[in-house]
């Protein structure tokens, strides 16, 4: 549930019964509009249905979490939930506390694993006016920060039952002896103790060690759960591939931004921190704000793979890397990185070490196509990067690609690159994480599947290997790549990539402004 928030006693505020009765009269009647059902609603619906099957007669839990305290009486903005968010349609700030469980329906005798569940999701509804919560509660009150939404509108909205949260509680005990109870653990500490409470009261009657046993069992299904649920992701549908798409409409636009203020960048120094913001002010405007913490890192911070301090200057004559996504409302995320010459052109070094970059990318995306593992991805585009590196002689003397490339005799190519080439991605940035190795990087890919194409070469300043001309440059390309039934659709293939096609893009928009 939310975390607790400190409040100085100077700051309360006395009330009496008269004020309580002023505050809850001449109101003008709430609107009667019906809740339209939300495009979501069905697509949503069709996964729970997944996890049904997977877990017949099974109570299962799925909180979205609850609002985490900034600093005193501060929250921050709330975010809820992976699992939550796709098993019930809602995204940016819906609805903190609230919990999905997946209730298993009973017959009469029959097998109660084929009748399904039922979706009810427990949360916080509108506070009636002649409430405390309505004008005193700077948590969760009308007043403070708007109007929740009602039962009927959440059961209209996403086509689920709605109750309200102070009633989950005792649904979750309910004949706890008499069904599996799963709950997705890491998204609310006190609703995974809550559950574990009813399930330790069945286990009164046993013995400790029948009772360590059946905890150890019940943690091990709550795994299960956590695991089917992020593995639920891996392959999206139309609606998720339609939100991704304009998730990196909206990251095109905020990079066409950053470009048209390279100039102000450079003029203002801590130009990293300008990049930053106004990126993220373009993001926050077409949706719910960044997906992750963009890199806007310039000269030699780009080696630094995770460069999110961005307190440095962008100059002239240096490469921005800027590694960053739109989150839409619906909480899918783009994630791309361009490497831009903040001059307007590369330099001739610059550019052989993009066109390498660009030459792995290239063979990275030819290997996206359904049939490929997920491995295939990296093994052509770290080949592409060996072969560069071996051709510019960086490589120790007498190793060639083949054993550069080889686990047991030093990977040697990956002083230079050390991260992998690609991830998937969709509600996280790096989605799907509880996959095993054999349902990620060794599984097949399939249509429906989203995933990053980043390969990369880094140059540090201080890297004697290297010749003087390539210190201090950093380059990494990244698009959103979605596999198709024949092969792959670059989805931020609008976003030029070349380094002619960089170098034309940056003219462009500077030329629009002249």
């Amino acid at each position: 549930m939310s975390e607790e928030q400190k409040t100085s006693p100077s700051r309360k505020r006395p009330t009496t019964d008269e004020f309580r009765a002023f505050v809850a009269t001449s109101w003008a009647p709430r609107s009667t509009e019906v809740t339209p059902r939300a495009e979501v609603a069905d697509h949503a619906a069709r996964r729970r249905e997944a996890v049904s099957v997977a877990f017949p007669g099974e109570r299962l839990v799925v909180p979205a979490g609850g609002l985490k305290v900034r600093s005193n009486d501060t929250d921050y903005v709330f975010r809820p939930h992976s699992a939550f968010a796709h098993l019930t349609g809602l995204g940016s700030d819906r609805e903190p506390d609230a919990v999905l469980v997946l209730e298993p329906r009973r017959g009469d005798g029959a097998d109660d694993g084929a009748l399904g569940h039922e979706a009810i999701l427990y949360f916080r509804p509108l506070a009636d006016r002649d409430t405390e919560e309505f004008f005193g509660d700077s948590r969760y009150g009308e007043f403070w920060v708007g109007a929740r939404p009602t039962l009927a509108d959440i059961e209209a909205e996403l086509g689920v039952t709605a109750r309200h949260i102070d009633e989950f509680p005792d649904a979750v005990g309910k004949d706890a002896g008499e069904v599996t109870v799963r709950v997705v653990r890491d998204a609310d500490a006190e609703i995974a103790a809550r559950v574990d409470r009813a399930r330790a009261a069945v286990a009164e009657t046993q013995d400790a060690t029948e009772a360590e046993t059946r905890a150890d069992r019940q943690r091990e299904a709550d795994e299960q759960l956590a695991h089917f649920l992020s593995t639920l992701r891996l392959v999206k549908d139309e609606w998720e591939v339609e939100q991704m798409r304009d998730a990196v409409d909206g990251t095109h636009k905020g990079f066409d931004a950053v470009i048209a203020d390279l100039p102000e960048a450079v003029r203002r120094g801590r130009g990293e921190r300008w990049v930053e913001g106004v990126f993220g002010l373009h993001a926050r405007h077409h949706g719910n704000g960044v997906g992750y913490d963009s890199i806007c890192a310039s000269g030699d911070h780009a080696n630094t793979l995770h460069w999110i301090k961005n307190t440095g200057d962008v100059k002239n004559g240096d490469l921005l890397l800027l590694d960053a996504g739109v989150e839409v409302d619906s909480l899918f995320t783009a994630d791309i990185t361009r490497t831009l010459p903040v001059s307007g052109t590369f330099t001739d070094a610059q550019r052989r070490i993009y066109d390498a970059v660009y030459a792995a990318q290239e063979a990275g995306i030819a290997a996206c196509k359904p049939g490929n593992k997920f491995s295939d991805v990296h093994a052509a585009a770290i080949r592409v990067i060996a072969e560069h590196l071996h051709a510019w002689g960086l490589l120790p003397e007498g190793v060639d690609v083949d054993g550069t490339l080889d686990a047991d005799h030093g990977q040697y190519h990956r002083r230079w690159m050390v991260h992998g080439t690609s991830h998937h991605l969709g509600l996280d940035v790096h989605d799907c994480a509880l996959a095993t190795r054999e349902e990620y990087s060794d599984a097949e890919l399939k249509p429906g599947m989203v995933l990053t194409v980043e390969p990369g070469l880094y140059f540090k300043a201080d890297d004697e290997l290297v010749p003087d001309e390539f210190r201090g440059n950093g380059v990494r390309i990244e698009d959103d790549i979605l596999i198709t039934d024949d092969g792959c659709e670059n989805l931020s293939a609008a976003m030029p990539r070349s380094s002619a096609d960089v170098e034309a893009w940056i003219a462009g928009i500077w030329g629009n402004r002249s």
